[in-house]
């Protein structure tokens, strides 16, 4: 079955600036990164957050607690126009009961399977991910 289809409205507000609203909460994108998220610091969050999400459902479904999950994502990107993203390292720090084995398979899962964004970006991007466990 398909998934349907993502649904989003950009609205300009002058300067650099976009009001984006997707079907449900308002975002602002900022070219100059002042009022929000630039549009590839966006699709930074993006896809720090799909992984995020996978873990964290991953890792419960594995009926692991998960108690706390931060992501850092450093992203580096080319000299030159488009300055597309060439590379990306992920850092999750995770409070969790799991074995170290369940969290390296959950972020294996994502990459590799579901996450859906890091699917729509190029794949000879360097990718690399790190995980800690915190209390």
């Amino acid at each position: 079955m398909a998934k349907p289809p993502i649904r989003l409205s950009l609205t300009w507000e002058g300067d650099l600036r976009f009001s984006a609203l997707p079907d449900r909460v308002p975002l602002v994108i900022d070219g100059r990164s002042q009022a929000g998220p630039s549009p590839v610091e966006a699709l930074g969050l993006g896809l720090a957050g799909c992984m995020a999400v996978d873990v964290v459902d991953i890792l419960q479904k594995g009926r692991h607690e998960v108690t706390s999950l931060v992501t850092d994502l450093v992203a580096e990107r080319a000299p030159e126009p488009p300055s597309r993203y060439t590379a990306v390292t992920l850092h999750f720090r995770v409070g969790t009961n799991a074995p170290a084995h369940a969290i390296e398979r959950a972020i294996e899962l994502s990459h590799d399977k579901y996450c859906s964004v890091w699917h729509s970006l190029r794949q000879d991007i360097a990718f690399q991910t790190s995980y800690e466990v915190v209390p």
